[in-house]
Order: structure tokens, then sequence, then C-alpha cells
């Protein structure tokens, strides 16, 4: 059974960065692995997601330009780099694990939130203007 725990929120300024790491106890690479966040009374949103097998990264349009998805296969992390971080990013942010599948595109990552069954708990990211 995979776990997941992340790690590397913190409280910073507008424009500032953070390096977000996902650790997984257990074998990924059959997986597809998700970052997700939810701001306080918003619904969760899928930010990026990374199939381990290939590398392929997909990233929310709201994120293109500022956030990077990172496989990093000798640490068994996947790593969220967000740079420029504004107010609105602001959320608490959970990664999570789904079993790889075939019947639709990759990119429907993205949207295939019933598709993850393990989640971290989540790590606190705080953006201050």
């Amino acid at each position: 059974q995979v776990q997941l725990v992340e790690s590397g929120g913190g409280s910073v300024q507008a424009g500032g960065s953070l390096r977000l790491s996902c650790a997984a106890v257990g074998d990924i690479s059959l997986f597809v692995m998700g970052w997700f966040r939810q701001a306080p009374g918003k619904e969760r949103e899928a930010v990026a997601c990374v199939w381990v097998d290939t590398g392929a990264t997909f990233l929310a349009d709201s994120v293109k330009g500022r956030f990077t998805a990172i496989r990093n296969i000798p640490g068994n992390t996947i790593d969220l780099q967000i740079d420029t971080l504004e107010p609105d990013d602001t959320a608490m942010y959970y990664c999570a694990a789904a079993p790889r599948w075939w019947d639709t595109p990759r990119r429907m990552c993205l949207t295939a939130d019933g598709r993850y069954t393990v989640w971290g708990r989540g790590t606190q990211v705080t953006v201050s203007s």
C-alpha cells in the first residue's frame, strides 16, 4: 500500500517561491501522481499531475508558467515547484496517487479526481501580499 507525505509548505510573501515535496512510501512506478489544492470555502482543484512511468506532466491552465511538477525517481518523490507566488495560491496542498489507466487520454489526470485512491494529509501554503 502506497503512503504519501507532503512537505515544504509555509508562509511566504507574494512573489516568492516554494518547493513542495510528496514523499512516497512504496512503489509508485505504476501510478499517476496528482497535486491538488483547496482554499477555504473553495472546491478542491487539481494543479498538476505526473505519469510516473513516462514522466508525462500536465498542469492546470491557471498555474502554467509558475508551477512545475518534477518527478524525482531516486528520491521517490513528486515535487511541485511554485514560483511567483500569489495570494490566491493560499491553500492546503495535497498529493494523491492513482493506479495508472489506459481508457482515457493521459491529460485527463487533471480531471479524474475519482481515480485517486491514496491521499496525503496536505501541507499548508500561505501567501501574504
